[in-house]
């Protein structure tokens, strides 16, 4: 297990350190004045900033698929014993469902130049979103304390590992929505904002893909 964990940290960490160097990773939608297509086009984002974001979630996916082969790898041996998955992941995965849908609308209504929409879906994006992290956060504690720790099963490891790293990634997506609602309600003109919205619309919604796959893992483990 050990040996899994170190040889997929060293690939994962030497990719995102090349992706560093050559400026990849410097989240896209961070970004002050990157060009929008005038003529208000849903997705019109500029040819180098939409390469970053894909490269951004490429590296992502790579991350996590290193992870499912290695959870697949280890599975296969004799002292795998499956987890219960908390009850509360069902609702955890009905948040992050709204919360992509609110980052959705939040988008359409930015390229209709919607003010009060947009406030109004950001803000529930945000709720959600923060939602869905406390409640890892409340299965986390429901399986330790039922006694599903850590280092207890190869199980338990890859559960708390899955949904960490997810609800991590889904933090740093908080941390630039978090930008974007002091933008919108500091009284910057939506098409300043809008390439913001529309990238975090894509990641949110990339990030609940990557959820279902992570909790169909759990519930057939």
């Amino acid at each position: 297990m050990s040996t899994i964990v170190v040889f997929v940290c060293v690939i994962v960490g030497a990719s995102y350190y090349w992706l560093w160097r050559n400026r990849v990773l410097d989240k896209p939608w961070t970004t002050q004045g990157t060009a929008v297509d005038p003529r208000g086009d849903i997705g019109s984002i500029s040819g180098s900033t939409k390469t970053a974001l894909v490269l951004f979630l490429a590296v992502v996916t790579s991350l996590f698929s290193l992870f499912i082969s290695a959870y697949f790898m280890r599975m296969a041996l004799d002292d795998w014993q499956p987890v219960s998955e908390p009850r509360l992941l069902w609702i955890n995965t009905g948040l992050l469902i709204f919360a992509s849908i609110s980052i959705h609308w939040s988008g359409r209504a930015a390229a209709r130049e919607e003010v009060f929409t947009v406030k109004l879906t950001l803000i529930a994006t945000g709720v959600f979103s923060g939602a869905f992290v406390l409640g890892q956060l409340i299965a986390w504690q429901q399986l330790n304390n039922t006694g599903y720790y850590l280092r207890s099963n190869p199980a338990n490891a890859f559960f708390y590992l899955f949904t960490g790293v997810h609800a991590l990634h889904l933090l740093g997506g908080l941390w630039v929505w978090l930008k974007a609602v002091f933008r919108v309600f500091s009284g910057v003109e939506l098409q300043a904002v809008r390439l913001t919205v529309e990238l975090c619309r894509t990641y949110w919604h990339f990030l609940l893909v990557v959820w279902f796959v992570i909790f169909g893992l759990l519930l057939n483990s």
